[in-house]
């Protein structure tokens, strides 16, 4: 199985599917087609992998400029994860697009499946060029769905994401740039092994953290993610949700915390700081909104909060909890965002106003948007109760205060999502508009039925999850605490 190229292979598949897209058309199969092959490599990646090494596996490496670039791929437990939930994701995307999608249908389908391999491209990289160009490409297919396929501010809300995510990167590509003349290498492995000096690690993560805030995103940088969340397509908003914003809890694991480990510990109270403040302003902000798709983002911005505490906590149980709740709200958030695509589609609107009573003609779908909902205040027994509570035990061990306010916001995402779920599902159906509104399609069952698994198998056994995080998380916790002794 190692001397396969599977991690290439990924790579190429969306890329091979949309050149089939082009010549022979038939975008919805083709695309489906495409994606669902990377779901079954993935699964074998998974049921491949070696839970017992921290060492990164099915390594690729093929020098292309000497010792100035390789494609260097391969990856660890964290890495494996990620790339498992992108290609989960994908199909879903695709049939959730498979009756509202007309316009521009092969260049969607396309722009979809050239994200896919961008993204797996991400995770995959051990060479620090090759993931920069892959982390800065993933911009231009979301940037296309957002400005082409978005709703009335399409133009406005894809210029402000793009400009947003490429000023943040520029100063990372600065810093690359140093760390390589300075170590004479863009191995990713060999920077994490590398001493900077402890004055040079303070510029070279606030370089990089200016990257990795901007794509979580970190308040008071997370106001492009609201626009860009209300003028996406479903599916663009269930891929910038479910894995986008990955890349940047991403970013901090695999260079800010074991490549500058005492500028971490340094500068970690900008980290708790600015994630206190977004946990209970972003969650005050989510509590007011009239719009479904805003409130979900503003709560977006809440989770991720909780994921940079987790980071930065510089301990397993953290660690491991905030890779947990990435992974749990790639899967919750990407599923409330289907759940307001299934009614935007009937009644074409977002406001929580024109809803209410559905329960009385959406039974199945008022049962669907309860699981996702009770996921996302984190019940017990739902894939969201693991990694806030991991992240809660490891921010006690920090710092009591950061617990505390975390614990304040637990308790506010579950007024927030308590309140649309009872404004929109419950009550009397009294609008005519909605009194011959239809429940869920066999189709639309079809997408939720895997998302409702995997919230629930998270939940109650999340040993599968954590099992290949183990050795990866000790390494790294392991290189921060030598950092912060020196």
């Amino acid at each position: 199985m190692y001397s396969f190229p599977i991690l290439t292979t990924m790579i190429l598949v969306p890329l091979a599917a949309s050149l089939l897209i082009l010549l022979f058309g038939n975008a919805r199969m083709t695309a489906l087609a495409g994606t669902l092959t990377n779901f079954v490599l993935a699964v074998i990646l998974w049921m491949n992998f070696d839970n017992n090494t921290a060492a990164f596996q099915f390594t690729e490496n093929l020098s292309i400029f000497g010792t100035a670039f390789s494609y260097h791929l391969g990856i660890d437990g964290i890495a494996m994860l990620l790339i498992v939930l992108s290609a989960f994701l994908m199909p879903l995307c695709i049939l959730a697009s498979w009756e509202s999608i007309e316009k521009r249908l092969n260049e969607y389908m396309i722009a979809f499946l050239v994200m896919e391999a961008l993204m797996i491209g991400v995770f995959s990289s051990l060479d620090i060029i090759l993931f920069y160009v892959f982390f800065e490409a993933g911009l231009i297919p979301m940037y296309l769905i957002i400005g082409v396929w978005g709703g009335a501010r399409r133009i406005y809300a894809s210029f402000k994401f793009f400009l947003y995510t490429l000023l943040g990167s520029v100063l990372m590509l600065l810093a690359m740039l140093y760390m390589i003349s300075k170590s004479g290498t863009t191995s990713i492995p060999e920077l994490m092994e590398y001493k900077f000096a402890a004055h040079t690690q303070m510029w070279l993560w606030l370089a990089f953290f200016a990257s990795f805030a901007v794509k979580m995103p970190m308040w008071p940088v997370h106001t492009w993610l609201p626009d860009a969340h209300v003028e996406a397509p479903t599916a663009g908003s269930v891929v910038l949700a479910g894995v986008l914003l990955k890349m940047g809890g991403y970013g901090f694991l695999r260079f800010s915390l074991p490549m500058f480990p005492q500028a971490s510990h340094d500068l970690v109270w900008i980290i708790f700081g600015l994630s206190m403040v977004a946990v209970i302003y972003t969650s005050l902000v989510a509590l007011v909104q009239q719009d479904m798709k805003k409130l979900i983002a503003y709560s977006s911005v809440a989770h991720m909060a909780f994921v940079t505490i987790g980071l930065f906590t510089f301990n397993q149980q953290g660690i491991q909890g905030s890779i947990l709740q990435m992974l749990s709200h790639g899967i919750v958030s990407g599923a409330l965002f289907l759940c307001v695509g299934v009614v935007y589609d009937r009644m074409h609107t977002r406001e929580i106003a024109a809803y209410g009573g559905l329960v009385n003609r959406m039974p199945a779908y008022a049962l669907v948007f309860m699981i996702f909902t009770m996921a996302s205040v984190g019940l017990p027994g739902t894939s969201g109760f693991v990694g806030e509570f991991l992240v809660l035990l490891g921010a006690y061990h920090a710092s009591t205060w950061v617990s505390f306010v975390a614990a304040i916001g637990v308790i506010l995402g579950a007024a927030y999502m308590l309140w649309l779920y009872w404004r929109v599902i419950f009550g009397a159906l009294t609008k005519d508009s909605l009194k011959t509104i239809t429940d869920l399609s066999l189709r639309e069952k079809v997408i939720f039925a895997p998302l409702i698994a995997v919230v629930f198998w998270m939940g109650i056994y999340p040993a599968s999850f954590l099992k290949p995080l183990d050795k990866p998380v000790a390494k790294l916790v392991q290189q921060t605490r030598i950092g912060g002794a020196r």
